[in-house]
């Protein structure tokens, strides 16, 4: 890791913090990018036009992220509200299906699922998971020619394993069915190219490995698709006003943007916008490839380290299936915020006493990499766990 790219996290010195997965440590350039914004509105209020292009200077920074055109992105709050965006506005009816993995799904893309049953009668049609991981088998069985949606997680929250995205899609195709990911846990940490992988909708956050903050996120709808949805949701932005001023009106039908722009609503987070130009502007300098490969190298390393002293790492030995992620424990073996197994849940409180910071998630202890962790961080985390072991005795 070029030791200039660590000196970038201040935060990264202070513990080792290994919880991206959760929140990143937001480096110098995106706290600088908030400051100034905060700075002009604090001095001189700001003008919108000024706004309205920085906000699109972002979008388009991450359309070419992830290999889309910028009338294909909108901006969003979130991943809820992205999918919640484009889930609803599909013209859904009675007796449609959406396929998922219920098991590797974060719980906010679950439960739109089931409002759209109350609301329109679909069957939400749920595969369960092998071994933590996404089964295409099982997600292509469960489709039909009723199946509008397939939707699963391109990098699962938990035990946060690599989702055969183009397997799931290419049995999505030949059933005509739509397919939608969440991307929260992939966009900064692995290449990611919506052409590539076939998708038709993309939503993520910025806070997460986008080392960006809460409340801004994207959504990628291909353009094909947009064109053809009438939001459930509409504000000025999201309406083609031909040249006229954003408060103008008149009487008749709507004219949608094109592509996923018909998506925008009302004014954006520029704060959060502020910051993710400044972050997608470091992956760009970096390159998605060296990131990938720094972030791979290091939960890889971890990983075997962890296998090697007798610990449960879900996955077992690293492959294709590691990103960034590297789970201890029995995957759904417990509940958001703890483990069934009081070994798991010992070496959990030991290890945030020693400064080691992660999460549990779905029973695992969740230990995920970021671009401000390097060697060192790995090295005193497995000291961490090397002094649990000595303390509890514990043995596999």
């Amino acid at each position: 890791m070029n030791p200039d790219i660590r000196a970038l996290f201040p935060g990264a010195d202070e513990r080792v913090y290994l919880d991206t997965s959760a929140r990143s440590l937001v480096p110098d350039p995106v706290r600088e990018a908030v400051e100034a914004h905060l700075r002009v509105r604090q001095f001189e209020g700001g003008d919108k036009d000024t706004l309205w292009a920085m906000v699109n200077r972002t979008r388009e920074a991450f359309a070419k992220l992830i290999n889309a055109d910028a009338d294909e992105v909108a901006i969003t709050k979130n991943v809820s509200e992205g999918l919640n965006l484009f889930g609803a506005s599909l013209p859904w009816q009675a007796g449609d299906n959406v396929v998922l993995c219920p098991d590797l799904e974060h719980p906010n893309n679950i439960y739109l699922w089931y409002n759209l049953k109350e609301l329109h009668g679909i069957e939400v049609r749920g595969v369960a998971a092998e071994s933590g991981h996404l089964s295409v088998a099982g997600m292509a069985a469960a489709m039909d020619d009723r199946t509008r949606l397939v939707t699963l997680p391109t990098i699962s929250f938990a035990p946060g394993f690599v989702s055969d995205v183009r397997g799931v899609v290419q049995a999505a195709k030949r059933v005509g069915a739509l397919t939608m990911v969440d991307a929260a846990q992939s966009i900064g940490a692995i290449q990611t190219d919506v052409r590539q992988l076939g998708l038709d909708a993309l939503t993520v956050a910025t806070q997460k490995c986008m080392m960006g903050l809460y409340g801004s996120g994207f959504l990628y709808i291909r353009r094909e698709v947009a064109n053809q949805l009438v939001p459930v949701h509409v504000a000025r932005y999201g309406i083609d006003l031909d040249g006229a001023h954003e408060t103008a009106f008149s009487e008749g039908e709507l004219t949608y943007k094109s592509g996923a722009l018909r998506f925008d609503l009302g004014n954006y987070n520029y704060l959060g916008m502020a910051a993710a130009g400044a972050a997608i502007d470091l992956l760009e300098e970096w390159g998605m490839d060296a990131v990938e490969g720094h972030l791979r190298r290091l939960s890889a390393g971890f990983a075997q380290a962890l296998i090697e002293r007798g610990l449960p790492v879900a996955g077992g030995t690293p492959g294709p299936h590691l990103a960034h992620i590297v789970s201890v424990g029995q995957s759904g073996g417990g509940r958001h915020y703890s483990a069934d197994d009081p070994a798991m849940n010992s070496l959990h409180q030991s290890l945030l006493s020693q400064g080691i910071q992660h999460s549990i998630r779905s029973g695992v202890l969740r230990f995920s990499v970021g671009m401000h962790n390097n060697q060192s961080d790995i090295d005193r985390a497995l000291e961490a766990v090397d002094r649990w072991i000595l303390e509890t005795g514990y043995a596999p």
